[in-house]
């Protein structure tokens, strides 16, 4: 695992993977599986592993949070980030810094809640959270109403922010005022798009964020790197054919919630067998697992038609 802070070169040269957490039967880490999707996206070329929403870590024990960081840790390439993700409420937060001081995680994403939460506490607990872990955090902003963009600023210019993962949903993404005001206050070096590829290319073409996250990747790794390759190479043509190419997995993400897709679309193209879903998330059903089915299987083909990552 790569230990050194992360860089804007970083964000810029590898999509930001979000895979899910393969888990047994009996909900422990399923350590051989998720081992199987981690080499999937390395052999594609991916980087930078987050394990937050995806990974359901909303819902983790911070008694499995030891093992879990270990795992991770041990299980990826010499050159590839790993960020973990803690909260979002309070209490996790500080005990799950403790345990991440003890480890050499450059970073780590703090989940986000808007209830009971307001941007001045936010603000505390981002603070608490990097003294206590000696762990820049990475701001996870999916609600305009979570933080404001002059209280990102204050965290930035101190020093304890990573990268900024921007996931609000607009109807348009090239019309997005919190964005507009956010790139006034803080680089655009440390904003990531954090919505997979379908706003990727305005966020990149027109704000000049600096990267972009993405579920689906862990199903195309190949493809997305291309995609990010595009955009970076100003070859907008071919990112959007490129970007076409997840609609129809993403579709059924937005229209049936793109945690627990994900998770059945990466077993269903027979990646890794993700296992059941963490409660509070369930499993979904027929017949959707068939269009699920279709739609990861499609896009695993199509990627292994990539060639090389």
């Amino acid at each position: 695992m790569k230990t050194t802070p992360i860089t804007s070169a970083d964000l810029a040269r590898s999509v930001v993977s979000v895979p899910p957490l393969c888990r047994a039967a009996d909900l422990r880490l399923a350590e051989a599986e998720n081992l199987k999707l981690i080499r999937h996206l390395e052999s594609g070329g991916v980087r930078i592993l987050l394990y937050g929403g995806n990974a359901n870590l909303y819902n983790i024990a911070v008694s499995e949070y030891p093992a879990l960081l270990d795992f991770l840790a041990d299980s990826v390439a010499e050159d590839t980030l790993v960020v973990p993700s803690v909260g979002p409420f309070y209490g996790n937060i500080v005990d799950q810094a403790a345990i991440l001081k003890e480890r050499q995680f450059p970073a780590a994403m703090i989940l986000p809640t808007t209830f009971p939460a307001t941007t001045a506490g936010v603000q505390t607990a981002v603070r608490h959270f990097v003294e206590r872990s000696h762990a820049r955090a990475v701001i996870y902003i999916k609600d305009a109403n979570y933080i404001t963009p002059e209280a990102v600023k204050e965290l930035v210019d101190d020093g304890l922010v990573s990268w900024i993962k921007y996931a609000v949903v607009r109807d348009d993404p090239l019309q997005d005022p919190y964005l507009e005001e956010l790139l006034d206050k803080v680089d655009a070096n440390k904003v990531v798009s954090g919505i997979g590829e379908q706003p990727a290319i305005a966020h990149l073409d027109h704000f000049k964020v600096v990267g972009f996250t993405s579920g689906c990747v862990c199903v195309a790794p190949k493809r997305s790197m291309k995609m990010l390759e595009a955009l970076k190479a100003g070859e907008m043509n071919e990112a959007e054919a490129l970007r076409r190419g997840f609609t129809a997995l993403e579709d059924l993400r937005n229209g049936h919630g793109p945690i627990p897709v994900l998770h059945h679309a990466v077993a269903l193209a027979g990646i890794a067998d993700t296992g059941p879903h963490l409660p509070l998330l369930s499993a979904l059903e027929d017949p959707l697992l068939g269009e699920i089915e279709a739609a990861s299987v499609a896009l695993l083909e199509w990627d292994g038609a990539a060639g090389g990552a």
